[in-house]
C-alpha cells in the first residue's frame, strides 16, 4: 500500500527584496526539501494573486488568507505531514504558515 500524499498550502511569505536575500532564502528552501527526501512527490512553486469564485460572482483579492504556494509530499499519516510542514522556512521564519491537507485517492 502506498502512503497518502498531503498538500501543503502556503500562506503569506513574500519575496526577498535584495539578491543576497533571494540566495539566503532559495538555500533555505532547498536545505527543507532535502530534509524530506524523496517524501517530496511535487516541489510545487510559488502562486501569483489568486480570484475567488463564488455564486456572487469573482472576487479579486485572493480572500482573507490567500494561498502563495503549494508542495506536495507523502507521509505515513498527518502527524508526519504537519511535522514535515513545520520545518517550512516561511513558518520558522514566523512570516507565514502551511495549510496541510490529505490528497484522497478515488
Amino acid at each position: 500500500m502506498q502512503m497518502p500524499q498531503y498538500l501543503f498550502a502556503y500562506h503569506g511569505g513574500g519575496m526577498a527584496e535584495t539578491p543576497q536575500e533571494q540566495q539566503k532564502v532559495m538555500a533555505q528552501w532547498q536545505a527543507w526539501y532535502a530534509s524530506m527526501g524523496n517524501a517530496v512527490v511535487q516541489g510545487g512553486a510559488p502562486v501569483g494573486m489568486s480570484k475567488i469564485v463564488s455564486t456572487t460572482g469573482v472576487a479579486d483579492d485572493g480572500g482573507a488568507n490567500p494561498v502563495s504556494g503549494y508542495t506536495v509530499v507523502r507521509a505515513e499519516n498527518f502527524e508526519a505531514a504537519t511535522k514535515m510542514a513545520g520545518g517550512c522556512p516561511t513558518v520558522i521564519s514566523g512570516k507565514g504558515s502551511v495549510e496541510v491537507a490529505e490528497l484522497i485517492e478515488l
